[in-house]
């Protein structure tokens, strides 16, 4: 072999430990991680398995109270943390109360109710009238 061939070979040889280099390189963070890892660790979630997230939880939550016919939800305020559902504020009827919670109950990834509704002041009154009035 002349002296050309082997300087083509050793060049070749070095071009490709170069571009290996690089890509090595490319292919790490500042600590020296590879960056899909990097990636990976934070795309963990911090929930149980087969759990739901909260944040899906309320919309659906919010979802299925809209979904109840003649239902005010204009004044409930939900909190969710781990499937356990929390229903505060109020509502124009009593009878709302409980199918707030029972709508509540059926969306996929609720594990329990707190329902905290109260009757809006004000109201109270008027539906003692209505039930004094259906009675008497």
């Amino acid at each position: 072999m002349n002296i050309n061939g082997a300087s083509r070979i050793s060049g070749a040889i070095l071009a490709v430990a170069i571009a290996s280099g690089a890509t090595c390189a490319n292919a790490q963070t500042r600590w020296g991680t590879p960056a899909d890892t990097a990636a990976h660790i934070v795309a963990v979630s911090t929930s149980p398995p087969g759990s739901r997230a909260d944040t899906d939880v309320i919309r659906d939550v919010r979802r299925a109270l809209r979904r109840v016919p003649e239902m005010d939800d204009s004044d409930i305020h939900i909190r969710a943390r781990l499937g356990v559902v929390t229903l505060t504020g109020t509502v124009p009827e009593s009878w709302q109360i409980s199918r707030a919670g029972n709508a509540a109950r059926r969306v996929l990834g609720v594990k329990s109710v707190r329902n905290r509704l109260t009757l809006r002041k004000g109201e109270t009154a008027a539906f003692e009238q209505r039930l004094a009035a259906s009675i008497g």
